[in-house]
């Protein structure tokens, strides 16, 4: 899969912008508060319905703009698809394909994208719950039906914590909860299915995981997952504890289930007196081990990178594996800056088989030669003509680069004709225009937190 075309409308700090991408390596380049990641964040959030940082949506909107615009006009083989989703900030999100409106939560479908950046670090020594995120994001990304399940058990398990909460107010006990019960089996059957979903992506991941490691260190580390079961533990602190019986590899959905019950039976009188859902997949954690030790805490600053980089290269690996529609697009946003030399030079290496790379860096010269065939040179939300290699932009006084061509810089990718786009749909860009179903604002994506 190729994005060939990048519109944004009131996205962060652009008032309007167009991007022409290419297959194989883009770099767009400019200093610190420019706008680069801002592009490469925009596909994201067609990818993943969320930002790699910040939590809110109406942070990405224009400061004093009601909604921001995202178009993409994406390539795979000889089919051309545009995807567009406006991010209101007093309304419902909305969403369409080729003109025809799709509730917004189904937008990944057609986009597949893995993004590394120097947020994810936190993978590695981070808390639990950006790690269930990121399995969450890449289940859906590979399963959308799965967005569903995670949705309705965040739902499920919202409500029996209000029933907990609630009964340790009016002080009633758990025997007397008969609707506890309930919630109960819808919690076992949601939650099973996403711990027997997490456990086999994990399985799938492992290998992928080692070799990337090992591509991107240069050495032969033993780098391993395995999923924490707050299922199997017996502990009944935020954090679960680290025990062998918590420890899995893939497990089945029934097998998941029995465990479940018994936990939740185990720990009702813990529930009642803190009201809230003391085990689940809400609970669970991504163990990562290097040479036998947890990575957080005992590995190296640079080890722990590798490790990052290599959880998401492992992503892109397996998606591209199981994809009809040809490789996700690989975002590499502000990486290189992080790396020495011999590293910059092993991840160039890995990367370079992706059908398309999307890297930033606020120094061109960051990058390795072989990565830079194509640069897009950004200033003060502008695309701006690019220097030679070795030219710090960040210093030019002001008209030293002349702004792109206003006709192709002002020009929407709605102008461009799309295979199958209805020519009397209703273009997203209308903040009052009816092109989502009544209520659909949830965001699918992940169980975290």
């Amino acid at each position: 899969m190729l994005v060939r075309h990048l519109n944004l409308t009131d996205f962060r700090n652009y008032t309007t912008v167009d991007v022409e991408l290419l297959a194989g390596h883009n770099v767009f380049v400019g200093s610190n508060g420019q706008g680069k990641t801002n592009l490469v964040e925009a596909l994201g959030y067609l990818s993943t319905l969320g930002s790699h940082r910040v939590s809110s949506d109406h942070a990405m909107i224009r400061a004093g703009q009601d909604a921001a615009i995202v178009r993409a006009r994406l390539e795979n083989g000889d089919r051309q698809v545009l995807a567009e989703v406006q991010i209101n900030r007093s309304s419902a999100n909305r969403a369409q394909i080729n003109r025809s409106a799709i509730k917004t939560r189904d937008l990944p479908r057609y986009f597949s994208s893995v993004l590394f950046a120097p947020e994810d670090l936190a993978l590695v020594r981070g808390e639990p719950s950006g790690r269930r995120r990121f399995l969450d994001e890449l289940l859906v990304l590979r399963t959308p039906r799965m967005s569903g399940v995670i949705t309705d058990y965040e739902r499920v398990l919202k409500q029996r914590n209000t029933l907990l909460k609630s009964a340790r107010a009016s002080g009633v006990r758990g025997n007397q909860l008969s609707t506890l019960e309930i919630w109960d089996d819808r919690l076992v059957a949601l939650g099973s299915e996403l711990i027997e979903a997490r456990g086999a992506l994990i399985a799938e991941l492992l290998p992928e995981v080692s070799s990337a490691y090992a591509r991107i260190a240069g050495e032969e580390h033993d780098a391993r997952l395995s999923s924490l079961l707050s299922i199997r533990s017996g502990s009944t602190d935020d954090e679960t504890e680290w025990s062998d019986d918590a420890l899995a590899g893939a497990i089945t959905a029934a097998e998941a289930a029995v465990d479940f019950r018994n936990s939740l039976e185990r720990l009702r009188r813990a529930e009642l007196e803190r009201g809230l859902t003391l085990s689940g997949p809400h609970r669970d954690d991504l163990v990562l081990q290097l040479n036998g030790l947890p990575a957080r805490g005992y590995a190296s600053h640079g080890e722990s990178w590798s490790f990052a980089l290599a959880l998401k290269l492992a992503s892109a690996q397996v998606l591209r594996r199981e994809s009809t529609s040809g490789d996700p697009v690989l975002i590499l946003d502000d990486v290189f800056a992080e790396l020495d030399e011999s590293r910059r030079a092993r991840l160039a290496s890995a990367v370079a088989g992706f059908e398309q790379v999307l890297i930033t860096a606020a120094v061109l010269d960051d990058v390795p030669e072989e990565l830079s065939a194509h640069v897009v040179h950004i200033r003060a939300g502008r695309i701006i003509k690019a220097p030679d290699r070795g030219v710090d932009t960040s210093t030019a006084p002001d008209g030293a680069m002349v702004p792109a061509d206003s006709a192709a810089e002002n020009r929407s990718v709605a102008d461009d004709s799309v295979d199958s786009a209805p020519v009397d749909s209703a273009p997203v860009e209308n903040p009052n225009a009816d092109t989502a179903e009544p209520g659909d604002g949830d965001q699918g994506g992940a169980a975290g937190g």
